[in-house]
């Protein structure tokens, strides 16, 4: 992501209008919300229409896609659609869980670190380096010792509170730059006490900059749960995209030939986190001027 100036962000009705107008009309931006969309409708009204549960042993096993099972079975006659359908659901969740927990944790520590620098600033900049260069997956090999069950919710915690750091410093380069404009020396000036300061003069003028860093963190948390899933280390009691992944090389489909079990949660992570990063190309486009496709 570029890091696009906070003065290019739409703040008065025309600036929105003309962000609007070039919003509508970038491809990438239009294209990758449309894959958010159709993915995102699948995964909150699909399981609606499955009167099975996923794991649920409802035909042969190893059987190709077919009209009664769209995308076939396992090897135990697990129903594959409806696993895939679930599976974006939770996929969809741990992202968002994790990104919005990540970016609330980036955006206090950059905003609080850049305006108020200092001592201050030092110490949150150690806290930043020290979850850095923390071996996250050590820490939740860790925890996993000690806990019987994941969750979905704990994963998205894990994710949240060891993937905020570049985040905070991004965040704070660009409060770091704005703290010393005139609107905010005046507000200063005003008596407007710092929380104020940041909520009403710095974070409005970076809104556009802090939905893209959600966006590149939502696609990041996707991507860290489907690994960690992947490995053995996803949740227990649910049923997700890494964890069908899992479950197909465990049990040999490529080798079996059963395309139908891997090839479809493959291709939904790499479908989702690619439009997400589609959109978040367009998304610099229209909020930067010197981008944008005329």
């Amino acid at each position: 992501m570029s890091e696009a100036s906070p003065e290019a962000q739409p703040r008065t009705p025309t600036a929105r209008r003309e962000a609007l107008h070039f919003a509508l009309r970038n491809r990438k931006l239009v294209v990758g919300t449309i894959i958010i969309g159709v993915f995102l409708v699948a995964a909150v009204f699909g399981p609606m229409t499955i009167d099975h549960k996923p794991t649920d042993y409802v035909g042969p096993p190893m059987t190709p896609p077919s009209s009664e099972f769209w995308f076939g079975t396992t090897t135990f006659g697990q129903d594959v659609f409806a696993q895939f359908l679930y599976g974006l659901r939770s996929t969809f969740l741990v992202g968002a869980l994790g990104g919005v927990l990540a970016a609330a944790v980036g955006m206090v520590v950059g905003f609080v670190a850049g305006y108020r620098g200092g001592w201050v600033d030092e110490l949150l900049n150690m806290l930043t380096n020290i979850v850095l260069v923390l071996p996250a997956l050590v820490v939740l090999l860790i925890v996993n010792a000690y806990l019987g069950v994941r969750s979905i919710g704990v994963q998205a915690l894990f994710i949240g509170l060891t993937s905020w750091p570049w985040a905070a410093r991004a965040i704070r380069a660009q409060t770091f730059s704005l703290r010393s404009r005139d609107f905010v020396d005046l507000a200063r000036l005003s008596g407007v006490r710092t929380p104020k300061i940041i909520l009403r003069e710095i974070a409005p003028n970076m809104s556009s900059y802090l939905f893209l860093t959600f966006i590149l963190l939502f696609g990041s948390a996707i991507l860290i749960a489907a690994s960690l899933d992947f490995i053995g280390l996803g949740p227990t009691d649910s049923v997700s995209l890494g964890l069908m992944l899992n479950n197909a090389a465990r049990w040999s489909a490529l080798q079996l030939g059963m395309w139908w079990w891997f090839i479809p949660p493959g291709a939904g992570i790499t479908a989702i986190v690619g439009a997400l990063y589609v959109m978040n190309v367009g998304l610099d486009e229209v909020f930067n001027p010197k981008l944008r496709e005329m």
